[in-house]
């Protein structure tokens, strides 16, 4: 196995690991909830889960945008403390992310700006919340139960915003083993905490909110200690070396993470739209839909754990100026990622039909889904190179181009689907969403060539 091969696992096994667990939180709430005696209780878990899990995943871009500008300064400065790398370019070429305070600076911008998001949401809290209730307009039992959960967990929102910027800079380090200590750390606290509470004093939603609330703020906590101590056992080489708001700096992390912002409103869109979809086609078309999108998620899991090595490694080489080894770590990352397509796809083919049938037993779906199934198969197949793509763009903070293969994709799939709905029904909105991935990873290869991204000028 090659050197760079080990790097590459090293990092992302422990965020495989991680993503893995991600859903835990969710699937602990609700699993607690069902054995409560009525389905409000579940009702309200879910449209709570849905609003935080849209409203974080819209501010993601605190974890994406300070893992890559942490892996450059990172790279930078170890290029500056070796020997000349093999394969080095001109520094001069390289925006001076080491120059502009260095690895710990980055975190503590991603910190500054996480808790000023978390403010405006705190403050707005309640057009926030009335406002979902409005577009999802639950029963009142439901509604009243879904704004107890809210009402709890949105004082979490500082701790996940903090820890999105804590887990980047640790990946940024080269470290993704600390994201998956605190990840476990996350689930073990909320199981036993939502427990305690919900069948040990008799709470209700409050419980298993208040379970989630603490789990949320000791993950934070755990990785504010660990980065303390792991910067006070790195302390000559990761001291802070300039000011927090440095122009340039701030200039830098605000462009990079605006385009990542808008990414990512274009691909909730989409996954909305895919959702909402499914939902006008009847109640067994959009539990096929749910079934088979959790094919997809299985996917992205264990992809996006390369993706976060990507972000390290391409990151780290870019800052250092080592021209091969990011060349290389960029031909290594395909190469894994080919062999995660050819193992997904046989372990698809060969178990998809069964692994949905542990999913459900609901007669109609079995039936229905083996209509669709199919579509699971070819996944892999179109996924893999935006998700490989995603990771090294992070890491060359190329957030522009990720903005624009994005916006093309998104295009690309409403096009499909309004051509191709009416004939072929969800075939042609299944169509739509493997081409909107597809298209991803295509243009994304475009643009890294033609925009030279990596030592070129638009980085």
């Amino acid at each position: 196995m090659k050197p760079i091969d080990k790097e590459i696992l090293h990092i992302a096994l422990p965020s495989i690991v991680s993503n893995i667990t991600v859903p835990l939180l969710g699937l602990v709430d609700v699993a607690i909830t069902g054995h409560l005696g009525a389905a409000s209780y579940i009702g309200a878990i879910a449209l709570g889960g849905m609003i935080f899990n849209l409203v974080y995943w819209i501010f993601g871009f605190l974890r994406m945008g300070t893992s890559g500008l942490t892996a450059q300064a990172y790279g930078k400065n170890q290029s500056f403390s070796k020997s000349p790398l093999e394969g080095a370019v001109n520094t001069s070429e390289i925006p001076s992310m080491g120059d502009l305070g260095g690895p710990l600076l980055w975190l503590l911008r991603s910190q500054i700006i996480g808790l000023g998001i978390a403010l405006a949401l705190l403050i707005l809290q309640v057009p926030i919340r009335e406002l979902a209730l409005l577009i999802m307009q639950p029963s009142e039992e439901v509604r009243a139960f879904t704004v107890t959960y809210f009402n709890i967990c949105i004082w979490g929102a500082p701790a996940t915003l903090g820890l999105f910027g804590l887990n980047g800079w640790f990946i940024g380090m080269q470290n993704s083993r600390i994201p998956m200590m605190i990840a476990i750390t996350q689930n073990v606290v909320n199981i036993v905490a939502s427990l305690c509470f919900v069948f040990g004093l008799g709470m209700k939603v409050e419980g298993v909110a208040l379970g989630t609330f603490i789990a949320q703020w000791c993950g934070f906590l755990m990785g504010a200690l660990l980065c303390l101590r792991f910067n006070k056992k790195n302390n000559n080489t990761f001291r802070i070396s300039g000011k927090i708001f440095e122009r340039e700096a701030m200039l830098r992390f605000f462009s990079v993470n605006r385009d990542i912002f808008f990414r990512t409103i274009c691909m909730v869109c989409v996954m909305m739209f895919f959702t909402s979809a499914g939902s006008w086609q009847g109640e067994v078309i959009l539990a096929v839909n749910t079934l088979l999108m959790q094919l997809y998620l299985l996917v992205s899991y264990i992809m996006d754990g390369f993706a976060n090595a990507g972000e390290a490694l391409s990151g780290k080489y870019f800052g250092a100026g080592n021209k091969l080894a990011l060349h290389d770590t960029i031909y290594r990352l395909f190469f894994w990622g080919f062999l995660m397509v050819l193992a997904f796809t046989v372990v698809y083919v060969l178990g998809g039909k069964p692994f949905l049938g542990l999913l459900t037993n609901e007669p109609s779906v079995v039936a229905a889904s083996s209509d669709y199934v199919w579509w699971a198969y070819i996944i892999p197949f179109v996924s893999t190179s935006a998700f490989m793509w995603d990771g090294i763009f992070i890491g060359l903070t190329a957030s522009r181009q990720m903005f624009q293969s994005m916006l093309v994709a998104s295009i690309t799939f409403f096009i499909l689907y309004y051509l191709f709905h009416t004939t072929f029904g969800n075939h042609g909105l299944w169509l739509a969403f493997l081409g909107f991935l597809f298209v991803r990873g295509v243009v994304q290869t475009i643009l890294y060539r033609i925009d030279k991204i990596g030592f070129g000028h638009t980085v």
